[in-house]
Formats: structure tokens, sequence, C-alpha cells
């Protein structure tokens, strides 16, 4: 009886497994897009990531956590460290701009045009509120 009961545990850990895995690499590429989309955040997408690795995969969680790029996003989460103020204000610009583009040129619609500027005031401010700090504490370089 026991016996069976492992068994069984065991059969439906492979597809969670997967599951898991899956995920992890969706999120990842989420937060591969949010380096390049200002109005999505990469840091929370790659703690997602990790965390669904971390109880998926040691492999795919300690290439994440090691990488040169985005392993980076983690260790200076994890270790309560800001953003310069030089990518703040880049990352605010290029915001707006994105934005503002958007709701002149690419959206018709009154109230879709107010949520998204609401959402960019939203992360306007939380931008704002993470504390800056100098490039070369953060582990980046021009």
């Amino acid at each position: 009886m026991n016996n069976k009961i492992n068994k069984n545990e065991h059969f439906l850990r492979k597809p969670i497994k997967v599951l898991l895995i899956t995920a992890g690499t969706f999120f990842f590429g989420v937060g591969i897009v949010g380096i390049f989309v200002p109005i999505l955040p990469t840091t929370p997408f790659l703690l997602i990531s990790a965390a669904l690795y971390a109880r998926s995969s040691k492999r795919f969680y300690n290439w994440l956590i090691n990488n040169k790029i985005f392993g980076r996003y983690i260790e200076n989460y994890r270790e309560g460290k800001g953003i310069p103020l030089k990518i703040k204000l880049i990352s605010i610009a290029l915001l707006w701009i994105t934005i503002g583009c958007s709701a002149i040129f690419a959206i018709d619609i009154f109230w879709v045009r107010v949520i998204l500027v609401i959402i960019a005031i939203g992360v306007t401010i939380h931008i704002i509120r993470i504390r800056p700090k100098d490039k070369s504490k953060i582990g980046l370089s021009d």
C-alpha cells in the first residue's frame, strides 16, 4: 500500500515539475521583454521565474541565479540595492514617451488612454520610491 502511494506521488510530481519549469520559462521570457519595454518590469518576473525554477529544477535555478546578465537583477533585489539615478530618469522618460505615443497614435478609445496614463503614473511613483544607488554598488557599468 505504501509503495502504491509513493508511485502515485512520483507520477504526479513529473507533470507538476514540467508545469513549473514551463511557467518559469514563460515568466523568464516576460522578464526579458521587460528589459526592452519600459512599462513592463523585469525584476518581478525574473524573481517569479527563479522561485518556480527553485521548486522544479536545480539546473534551471542555478543557471538563472548565476547568469551574468539576469542573475544581477535577482542579486540586486536580494541585497536591497537600489537603481542608479541615471537609470531611473531614463526609465521614467522612456515610460512616458512610450505611453504618450501609444495614447496619441495607437489608441482611439478614451478610457483606454486614461488607463494607460494611470498605469504610467503608478509605475512612475514606484520607480521614484526606489532609492537611487551608485552604479558601482549594484554591479552595473557603462
